[in-house]
């Protein structure tokens, strides 16, 4: 997870994720949308790149979910792109305990 919201006025953060395939990167997509949906009723203001499934864009206000095929996440290379913004990485547990994005920061798009 990028946070991204110091340089980049339209979003506070990213998060960036890949997949193998087109569909796993649909179906990672389609969890993430569902999963936040369960949580705040509510879904995201725009979906891009579903179709050919190479970058999804999900797009919920305060944070934009990237899904990459692996190919497009090499090419693209995100995380050099934005490397001087801070980062969370989604396995230092912090999800885990209920700290740091997705939860807060989708919550606080209409605040």
């Amino acid at each position: 997870m990028l946070e991204v919201g110091a340089v980049l006025a339209i979003v506070d953060w990213f998060v960036v994720t890949s997949a193998s395939n087109p569909r796993q990167a649909r179906t990672i997509a389609e969890e993430v949308e569902e999963q936040l949906r369960r949580r705040d009723g509510e879904g995201p203001l725009r979906i891009e790149g579903a179709d050919d499934a190479r970058w999804i864009l999900l797009d919920f206000g305060d944070v934009a979910v990237h899904v990459l095929s692996e190919e497009a996440r090499d090419f693209y290379d995100l995380e050099r792109l934005w490397g001087d913004v801070p980062r969370l990485d989604w396995d230092d547990g912090a999800h885990a305990r209920g700290e740091g994005p997705p939860a807060e920061v989708v919550s606080s798009r209409d605040s």
